[in-house]
């Protein structure tokens, strides 16, 4: 929302593209001269910006970290390809990354398309109702104090309003915009939303983590790297905690719990796996587990906002009608009451 970065479809099949033609031996400005005839405008003219760079001797990730078309952690695991030279695995691997999360993110609105349209509906049906009330000059049977098409249009601002306020919030908070990244903990404290959340966003760092350690990162930069992943201002700040704990001979675990942005459960599992294997081979079991977790978060997410939007179609139905019966019972009332006659003198 409101950004001009590579869309997930398009990072998908560009690192595909590339990955499988590095893979074949091709030549690395060849291979981004054909991406430059591909798609968009703003995708030629990035695609463009990586060749002169390559050209004058700079390295793929060092271009990506100047352009904000490209995504974080594309520019972080180009970085880790390049230093390990495995590029075309990075790449690759990162491509199934994006289709992974285009395929959540497909389960994700196909989950909430019917309640958002009952919401739709609801909308619709009330700014239709406010419409004829001002057309054949009936009562606020709403008590909005909205009528005809001026009341459709102050109606429709005010549902604008509010949610644009929720999706200015959400930007906001991916952006960290004013720090607004540091209520993380208590938005973890939030039932059902909070422990989805911050499964979410485990699973991001510790698949970072396993490409990183398998390619032969040292953990201080492995662990800095996987940090950028997630793309919270929040764990980021635990860099130097971690790189501090590490050089003072801190274990893989001793240096997570250093940052102090990692819950309790998380550290024991990499402690236990750290003691069956390589930290490596311990992370990527690690990995699939929190996959696999991250998935049942998401359906958990997405249940909870069919839930949220079905309740708010609910509430606004249920408030007028006991709004319209209320009127209904008033006006009976009226009917009932006794006539009072006039008196007049003898």
């Amino acid at each position: 929302m409101f950004s001009n970065q590579m869309k997930l479809s398009t990072a998908s099949k560009f690192t595909y593209r590339l990955g499988t033609a590095l893979r074949a031996g091709a030549d690395l400005v060849r291979s981004l001269q054909s991406e430059a005839d591909l798609g968009p405008a703003r995708h030629r003219a990035a695609m463009q910006k990586l060749i002169d760079g390559v050209k004058r001797g700079e390295s793929l990730s060092e271009v990506m970290r100047g352009d904000s078309y490209f995504p974080g952690l594309m520019a972080t695991m180009t970085r880790v390809g390049e230093e390990t030279g495995k590029l075309e695995r990075s790449l690759l691997t990162l491509s199934e990354h994006y289709q992974h999360q285009i395929d959540t993110r497909r389960w994700f609105l196909n989950s909430i398309t019917w309640p958002a349209l009952q919401l739709v509906g609801a909308i619709g049906v009330l700014s239709l109702l406010i419409l004829i009330m001002g057309m054949f000059d009936l009562p606020d049977l709403l008590g909005l104090g909205l009528k005809g098409g001026k009341g459709v249009l102050w109606f429709l601002f005010y549902v604008a309003f509010v949610l644009g306020i929720i999706g200015l919030t959400v930007w906001a908070y991916f952006r960290n915009i004013g720090g607004i990244q540091n209520v993380v903990p208590l938005v973890y404290k939030i039932p059902i939303v909070g422990p989805a959340v911050q499964t979410i966003t485990l699973a991001k760092f510790s698949w970072t983590l396993s490409l990183t350690l398998g390619a032969g990162i040292d953990p201080i930069r492995a662990i800095r790297l996987s940090l950028e992943s997630t793309d919270s201002d929040y764990y980021r700040s635990g860099a130097n905690d971690a790189e501090q704990a590490i050089r003072s001979g801190a274990t893989l675990s001793g240096a997570l719990e250093a940052t102090g942005v990692f819950p309790k459960d998380f550290l024991e599992r990499v402690d236990i796996a750290e003691h069956s294997g390589t930290d490596a081979e311990s992370i990527d079991y690690l990995t699939k587990e929190y996959e696999e977790r991250s998935k049942r978060a998401i359906k958990v997410i997405a249940g909870v906002f069919t839930v949220l939007i079905r309740l708010a179609v609910m509430g606004i139905l249920i408030f007028f009608i006991f709004r319209l019966f209320s009127i209904y019972i008033n006006a009976i009332n009226r009917a009932s009451d006794p006539i009072v006659r006039p008196r007049f003198g003898n």
